[in-house]
């Protein structure tokens, strides 16, 4: 755990210098998005910021399943998927999720995993990575595999997953909730389950944490990139899961049914994450749960979804508390 909590706050491993892991993931934040304010984290140089926002790594990356059909009874979720790691499912493992930012150019920029590698080899800690991973970490290919592994024995860590919200504790009966708490968490479990759920109430997929509708689209940051981060400008659309099941050779019939979903974030430590959905576009709880229980209204004042046919699918729980939502 030492080696890859190491890793993850070293700001050494960007290019430019001066962006880690904990840059975007900041544990006084909830290892998100450290600054409510802005949308999504930037990148290591002016030029470039994330078009998604930093997922809270607590919890949702401790044991999740990689991305798979669900195995719901048919007419409830036929055709979905639910599982995998970012906001989009494509990572099947923590080791594969973590070896992605390092060659993201909106995110840490660097130009190989050569380069990452070298960086490492630099570092004071460079003596314990190769006391833990031996003599080998001459093979660039092998070294990098290793950077990931740390990194996830890390993130899979007590500390990043301790269990000790007020919840566990209650759950554990060594906390009583207030009236308050008790009455929030009666009417989370009556509107999460399809038979009682109001018809105007939230409607997602284990896949969706919003509804597709143009406010749930990334906004100016990433549309205002250099043509070379963002080649379809200010066209660009953000379609999610379906994008990454059409690289998968998923048919296309079934990928874009898919369009436009993400994952539904951990909700512990949620009130230290905002901004909130998959592009920041939520700043408060508040938003995000009006957003969800107005968006059918026919008074309801946002534009239409980009794609109606996956925002209003209608689908069982997604935030389970034993699957560590609460």
């Amino acid at each position: 755990m030492a080696l890859g909590k190491a890793i993850f706050f070293d700001t050494n491993l960007s290019r430019p210098k001066g962006q880690s892991c904990a840059s975007c993931h900041d544990p006084a934040a909830g290892f998100s998005h450290p600054d409510p304010a802005a949308p999504v984290s930037p990148g290591p140089s002016k030029a470039a910021s994330a078009f998604r926002g930093a997922q809270s790594i607590p919890y949702t990356c401790s044991a999740g399943p990689a991305l798979r059909p669900d195995a719901a009874p048919p007419g409830i979720m036929m055709g979905m998927f639910k599982g995998g790691l970012f906001w989009d499912g494509r990572a099947s493992t923590l080791e594969n999720q973590a070896q992605e930012p390092f060659l993201n150019p909106l995110e840490m920029n660097n130009p190989s995993k050569a380069a990452v590698v070298a960086a490492v080899h630099r570092s004071a800690y460079v003596k314990l990575f190769r006391q833990i991973y031996g003599r080998k970490l001459e093979n660039e290919a092998y070294a990098y595999e290793c950077i990931a592994k740390a990194l996830a024995a890390y993130m899979r860590s007590p500390e990043l997953n301790p269990f000790t919200s007020k919840y566990d504790y209650w759950k554990r009966s060594q906390a009583v909730l207030t009236q308050a708490e008790t009455n929030g968490y009666a009417l989370f479990l009556f509107t999460a389950r399809p038979s009682a759920r109001p018809a105007t109430a939230s409607r997602t997929s284990p896949t969706s944490a919003t509804r597709t509708s143009d406010a749930a689209q990334p906004g100016p940051p990433l549309l205002r990139l250099a043509p070379a981060l963002n080649p379809d400008g200010a066209a660009f659309v953000d379609r999610g899961l379906g994008d990454v099941l059409r690289k998968a050779g998923v048919p296309e019939e079934q990928a874009a049914k898919a369009d436009g979903m993400f994952k539904i974030p951990a909700l512990r430590n949620c009130e230290l994450t905002a901004p909130y959905t998959h592009n920041g576009f939520h700043k408060t709880l508040r938003e995000v749960i009006v957003f969800n229980n107005t968006r059918d209204e026919p008074t309801a004042t946002y534009r239409p979804p980009k794609w109606p046919r996956t925002s209003t699918a209608t689908c069982r729980p997604c935030r389970e508390p034993s699957a560590g939502s609460a």
